[in-house]
């Protein structure tokens, strides 16, 4: 049974940064595509950026672009979403996910995807 984990949200002011980290568990974790997505409330969950299985590729949401860094681990199973210059809007909930196909350069659609963590909360105030 494949598993992800989050950890690492929380409350931040405009202008910091927060570190996400995402652990898998389950199945060979180096050989899928990772995304991370987020939900604020009252809107739909959308992409926030993905990594390649092989992690020498990455691409974002162009809100995110030059602010936020995915990496990866394999020896750890784990993604990271380094989150710097946090504005209110980036405020969610942030979840990782696992492609479904191995060996993709990963998707910026959500039925792309089959696994999913339970999400951490992000939150920014001014």
């Amino acid at each position: 049974q494949v598993r992800l984990v989050e950890s690492g949200g929380g409350l931040v002011q405009a202008g910091g940064s927060l570190t996400l980290s995402c652990v898998a568990s389950g199945r060979t974790f180096s050989d899928y595509a990772m995304a991370w997505f987020r939900q604020a409330p009252g809107k739909a969950r959308e992409f926030v950026g993905a990594i390649k299985w092989n992690g020498d590729t990455t691409f974002y949401k162009d809100s995110v672009q030059g602010r936020f860094t995915i990496s990866r681990d394999d020896a750890k199973n784990t993604v990271y979403l380094q989150m710097n210059s946090l504005k209110p809007d980036d405020t969610a909930a942030y979840y990782c996910a696992s492609e479904n196909r191995a060996y993709t350069y990963g998707s910026s659609f959500e039925r792309d995807y089959d696994y999913w963590g339970q999400g951490t909360q992000v939150t920014v105030y001014s």
